[in-house]
């Protein structure tokens, strides 16, 4: 089980970092095809994580707060609310591998976890593109340093 959790919070500081690297001014940036802003990206992240914590732990659910539309892009702000959700769901992964399974999740806690990271990479690889096509991609450090696991 340790090893499964330390998967999640290396996975979650990745997010971190990745947010870190990103200039505020450029929170609204959008990739060529529409969709979300780098902004509404990781608000997407944080509210899906709110959502599972809902439906799978309410209890969790109940100390966090949905990234609303009108909330100030501020770096600060969206670091914390992700610290907040990430800690919440540890909380749910481990209780989901003591108790062998995640309430409202098939088919098992691993592949839930496999599941959030998925979720979660592919709005990462968003926020990289919609940065880069409007013209502030990320630095090379950053974007080679997020597949650093083994010191993030």
């Amino acid at each position: 089980m340790k090893e499964l959790l330390d998967t999640w919070h290396i996975h979650d500081r990745i997010n971190q970092y990745l947010l870190n690297a990103i200039d505020e001014n450029n929170f609204k940036d959008i990739s060529a095809s529409k969709g979300r802003n780098v902004w509404e990206q990781f608000a997407h992240i944080h509210n899906v994580r709110l959502m599972w914590l809902k439906a799978a732990a309410p209890e969790l659910h109940a100390t966090q707060i949905k990234i609303e539309k009108d909330l100030p892009m501020l770096k600060s702000t969206m670091a914390e609310m992700l610290k907040n959700s990430g800690e919440a769901i540890a909380q749910l992964l481990e209780k989901g591998f003591t108790e062998g399974k995640i309430k409202n999740f098939k088919p098992h806690p691993t592949a839930f976890l496999g599941y959030l990271i998925s979720h979660e990479s592919h709005h990462r690889g968003q926020v990289i593109l919609a940065l880069k096509q409007s013209g502030h991609p990320i630095d090379q450090k950053t974007g080679f340093g997020m597949w650093e696991w083994g010191i993030r």
